[in-house]
């Protein structure tokens, strides 16, 4: 089942000829497990829907609906901006290989580029997959953006950091870095991470430092998995999701609020540089049940 299918399914539910029932709020939570939201995040939701119902003296599905929409809408974290003050913005992407954090990192780059006016250094820290790295060098050429990258193999924390030296020595104000999205084991994986962190934190002390989460949003539930793995691993500040299109039933952006308060920044919905938006939880929840 599809995203406009699921849609189509909640516009359908929502129909004339229905009264606000308990049979109905019931039909609901399946409706959303269905949805990618999870049996725990469906049941709390329909809760909450029920209690606003009840305050409210809604008897009306189409009301039930606008307040579900109300409901869901505020329960997104918020992302945080960033501040034309920020002197140095480094950015790290995380996510497991396959999920387009190389190609994520081109369209932040042309992103924060021409429209907020950066100057992005793409750093090539993914050193496992060659790959990876002449994927970057390409979108550096195309952007004309510069791409600091080491040998196969060599140490990503050593990428950041002429990445950082590059930055420093006015070559850049904002840094994207492409990571390894796969080490034998996991304890690998955050030793690494740590070991860029202090990088980071000793190079370049006052800069803006973010950890974004790259995800598949075609994957549902597998989504939210890996999202606990990361942030149990190294503190998330958000997500960007890819591969946003109609075959993705959404609902995970709400766990991903409600269970790891992580907001979702971006969505990728095509290949193009241009294909990256910020993410309107207004926008993306009237999308998510039918309402636009």
């Amino acid at each position: 089942m599809g995203a406009a299918s699921f849609t189509d399914r909640l516009k359908t539910f929502f129909g004339i000829g229905k009264q606000v029932s308990e049979e109905l709020f019931e039909d609901l939570s399946d409706l959303l497990v269905e949805g990618d939201f999870g049996a725990a995040g469906a049941f709390k939701t329909v809760d909450a829907l029920r209690l606003i119902c009840k305050k409210e003296g809604i008897s009306d599905p189409a009301q039930m609906r606008l307040a579900l929409a109300s409901l869901l809408e505020g329960s997104l974290c918020a992302a945080p901006e960033n501040s034309a003050n920020d002197s140095l913005i480094v950015i790290l992407l995380l996510g497991v290989n396959g999920v387009g954090k190389t190609t994520t990192a081109a369209k932040l780059a042309d992103r924060y580029r021409s429209l907020d006016k950066k100057k992005p250094i793409l750093a090539a820290a993914d050193t496992f997959r060659a790959a990876a790295v002449d994927q970057l060098k390409i979108h550096g050429e195309r952007l004309g953006v510069r791409v600091v990258a080491h040998k196969q193999g060599g140490d990503p924390a050593a990428v950041v950091y002429d990445a950082l030296e590059a930055a420093l020595a006015g070559g850049g104000d904002m840094i994207i870095a492409d990571t390894a999205g796969r080490m034998h084991t996991k304890t690998a994986l955050v030793e690494e991470l740590k070991k860029i962190d202090r990088v980071v934190e000793s190079k370049a002390p006052g800069a803006k430092y973010i950890r974004w989460l790259v995800l598949d949003s075609t994957t549902g539930r597998n989504a939210l998995v890996q999202a606990e793995a990361f942030h149990q691993a190294v503190a998330l500040d958000g997500v960007i999701l890819t591969k946003f299109d109609s075959s993705a039933k959404g609902g995970v952006v709400y766990s991903l609020s409600a269970e790891l308060k992580l907001p979702v920044v971006f969505i990728c919905n095509g290949e193009q540089y241009g294909d990256i938006k910020p993410f309107d939880p207004k926008k993306y929840t009237k999308e998510f049940i039918g309402l636009e």
